[in-house]
């Protein structure tokens, strides 16, 4: 398995690395950031739901106008820079947030740079690879992506040890110190895009997209891929922020020092099954897996309903990990499958827009029936949902999919 990464072109070695470097960046915050908001900023499940969902919902909206520019321009490794630049300047500002309304706008503008690079540097992984080992590439890119989510969490939880005199009970100004050196690592990724990541075949591509006139329109696609669309938000609905799965270990009994380190062990996971997870898909297929996957996801959340103990926590944020490696690599390779190469800029962009319209209202969903009703029935609520999306999932036609080079 080694030699086939080994192998892989150079633009999804770079791609991954700067990947790793900014998910760091990410990480360093986000495991932090809900008991930062809840305990210290006094913020309810609902407002952590909000500020989640309104910060994905408006990169994933974002995703689709990117995508769609990167296709109609023939460029994508400028967006690429400029979504990684933003996200440098405005993670350090959490540093001075004394409300919960202002974390708001320092993740909504940070998630604004996740917006403008996704869909392009998705579009410009998938044209370096045949379809042979394209769920290989997005699995590398995903561990990659985790393996930075595995390295933000323990720089964090150093960070909090060295600077909180009260580990277990830091104060604002504490949280704000780890939250200033976040950027550190993203700011070496901008230096691998400039000189590592390249733009190659425009020209002829250029010719295609002339000849083609992209629009952005569903129209544009077929309705295979339309009922792919609709299945994936019927599931974004059920998949609401990870940050109430965290707030929910803390219930458990994980105490704050500790959760960072919680975060790192669903990230090794995530690493491990992401590597295996995208080969299965060039062997067994893209839709079994993504079954499979859902599935899984599934019964996690039937877990987290009825979690009371730190070690039962401990052990479904592992198996949790194992749903992303089953199914982020897959999903991206199946929409790389699924439309021509001229147009997936724009199909990544429609695939992340169908996420974006529910991600918000599956947050808010989420944080409102926990608010009012409790958390058992909120995750189980989630679970029915994502088990629905499974089923259809299952309408979806892949045998016919036109391998697009």
């Amino acid at each position: 398995m080694w030699k086939d990464y080994k192998n892989l072109p150079r633009n999804v070695w770079a791609l991954s690395f700067v990947s790793l470097l900014n998910d760091t960046s990410s990480e360093i915050i986000y495991p932090l950031l809900p008991t930062f908001l809840a305990l210290t900023l006094g913020a309810s499940p609902f407002a952590i739901g909000a500020i989640e969902g309104v910060a994905e919902s408006t990169a994933s909206l974002l995703k689709l106008f990117s995508g769609y520019l990167s296709d109609r321009f023939n460029s994508r490794k400028l967006p690429v820079f400029i979504g990684y630049a933003l996200a440098s300047i405005t993670r350090p500002f959490l540093a001075f947030a004394a409300t919960w309304q202002q974390v708001l706008f320092v993740r909504l503008t940070d998630r604004v740079g996740k917006g403008i690079r996704g869909a392009p540097r998705d579009a410009l992984l998938a044209a370096e690879v045949p379809y042979e080992k394209r769920g290989l590439a997005f699995g590398f890119n995903r561990a990659a992506d985790h393996l930075g989510a595995v390295f933000g969490p323990i720089v964090a939880s150093i960070l909090l040890w060295f600077f909180a005199q009260n580990p277990n009970n830091p104060t604002v100004s504490e949280y704000q110190s780890v939250f200033l050196l976040a950027s550190t690592p993203i700011v070496i990724g901008l230096f691998v895009i400039v000189f590592f990541v390249k733009e190659d075949g425009k020209k002829e591509l250029e010719e295609t997209v002339e000849k083609t006139k992209i629009k952005l329109s569903l129209s544009e696609f077929d309705g295979n891929f339309k009922r792919f669309l609709v299945v994936i938000a019927l599931f974004t609905l059920s998949n609401s922020t990870d940050a109430f799965l965290l707030l929910r270990a803390g219930e458990a009994g994980i105490s704050p020092p500790w959760i960072p380190l919680l975060w790192v062990a669903l990230h090794i996971s995530k690493v491990v099954f992401s590597l295996i997870g995208g080969s299965l898909s060039d062997k067994f297929g893209r839709k079994k897996l993504i079954f499979s996957g859902w599935i899984l996801y599934a019964l996690v959340y039937l877990g987290f309903a009825f979690v009371t103990e730190a070690w039962q926590a401990w052990a479904l944020f592992l198996v949790y990990g194992i749903y992303f490696g089953l199914t982020e690599g897959a999903e991206k390779a199946l929409v790389a499958d699924l439309v021509p190469k001229e147009k997936r800029g724009t199909a990544f962009g429609l695939y992340n827009l169908a996420f974006g319209i529910t991600v918000f209202p599956a947050s808010l969903l989420l944080g409102g029936i926990w608010s009012w009703y409790g958390a058992s029935l909120a995750f189980g609520f989630s679970a029915f949902l994502s088990i629905l999306a499974a089923i259809f999932l299952l309408t979806i036609n892949t045998k016919s999919v036109e391998r697009n080079s």
